[in-house]
């Protein structure tokens, strides 16, 4: 921990002379109560703690993660990332040891996601064979085992033609069948025929950008049209271009993201971080995050705006109620900073304290 900021016993603790970020400015000096897992409003008998102007944000939310085992819950803490949306993992008893740990990030997943018999992602190490599914009558079954399992979204992995994803008909059917049990679906989408089809087929959420060229100005305004919301993994495609000997495909990826967000579509911050045998590139748990707002700033968006893309929005997109801002009555997740992100985004990297529900974590090493 710093030094400058002792721990203490106290559940507990006021934080003096804060400044919070409410994603469009930073307030003056104030005080911000931690009780129990919760913020609150009334500092009587909290220990004191002054924080001497540094900036308080709610702690970031990566939308897209991949969990290897608990190591990876408090290397995302460490990095001020206090909840992780996992968008695959198996098996159910694995994934149920990973949820709900206390005082390290906290955790939503896919669980086991659904996936075509032929594509990239079925020659992943150990993918369970009821990852695949064969035809449209498999759909109601497989999301309905998802749901049972707890799975808290659908992933839906989308091929280009000819690359052994979902038939579009049996992807469609996945769709309805996850709707009909209110829950959200997220797509799989790397190529652009495959960003096309998840706009027809109605999903809710398509994570990564294409690395074939920058999405088409139609498919564009059909995902604004739809209502759909964008997770472009920036820090993921960035090291697949170079891994690939092409890095300048990595220039579509930017200009696919500006005109996203230029249309209207929300984009949601996520990394694809992993640990994963086979994977061109595994971006590190927690501090890719801070490489993808920095990434997602180069695309065009405002330093404000990468911030709420990593706490409000996901939270607003996700359903994740309980966070994503700093209110009496929410989680107390929080990320102090010795620095200010809206006039330079690099300084999310300057964390000095971390609460993951009221709870203090260790703050990763400078450059780890």
């Amino acid at each position: 921990m710093n030094s400058l900021f002792p721990a203490a016993d106290s559940p507990k603790k006021a934080l003096m002379n804060v400044r919070i970020l409410d994603g469009s400015g930073i307030s003056g000096p104030t005080t911000v109560v931690i009780d129990g897992s919760v913020l609150g409003s009334d500092p009587e008998g909290a220990e004191r703690i002054d924080a001497q102007g540094a900036v308080l944000l709610p702690g970031f939310i990566d939308c897209h993660i991949h969990l290897h085992g608990r190591e990876t819950l408090d290397q995302l803490a460490a990095h001020g990332v206090t909840t992780a949306l996992d968008m695959t993992t198996w098996p159910v008893e694995k994934l149920a040891g990973l949820r709900e740990v206390p005082g390290t990030s906290d955790i939503r997943s896919a669980g086991v996601p659904v996936i075509g018999g032929g594509g990239v992602h079925a020659k992943l190490p150990g993918l369970a064979a009821e990852a695949v599914i064969a035809d449209t009558a498999q759909a109601d079954r497989m999301v309905a085992e998802r749901a049972a399992a707890g799975s808290d979204y659908v992933k839906l992995v989308l091929e280009a033609p000819g690359q052994g994803g979902p038939e579009p008909e049996a992807a469609a059917a996945v769709v309805t069948a996850a709707h009909a049990r209110d829950l959200r679906v997220i797509a799989h989408a790397t190529a652009i025929s495959a960003y096309a089809l998840a706009a027809q087929i109605g999903v809710d959420v398509v994570t990564h950008v294409p690395l074939d060229g920058v999405v088409p100005a139609e498919v564009v305004r059909l995902l604004a049209e739809r209502g759909l919301t964008v997770v472009p993994t920036l820090v993921m495609m960035e090291g697949i271009a170079a891994a690939i000997g092409a890095p300048e495909a990595f220039d579509g990826c930017l200009a696919t993201v500006r005109a996203l967000h230029e249309a209207g579509v929300p984009v949601l911050a996520g990394t694809d971080a992993n640990a994963q045998a086979g994977v061109p590139f595994q971006p590190p748990h927690g501090a890719a995050l801070h490489r993808e707002l920095e990434l997602l700033v180069s695309a065009g968006l405002t330093p404000a705006e990468a911030l709420r893309a990593a706490t409000l929005l996901p939270a607003e997109h996700f359903g994740l109620h309980d966070r994503g801002l700093i209110e009496p009555g929410l989680r107390a997740d929080l990320v102090l900073l010795d620095g200010d992100p809206l006039a330079d985004i690099r300084a999310t990297r300057e964390i000095t304290r971390v609460w993951c529900a009221g709870t203090e974590h260790d703050v990763a090493k400078p450059d780890n």
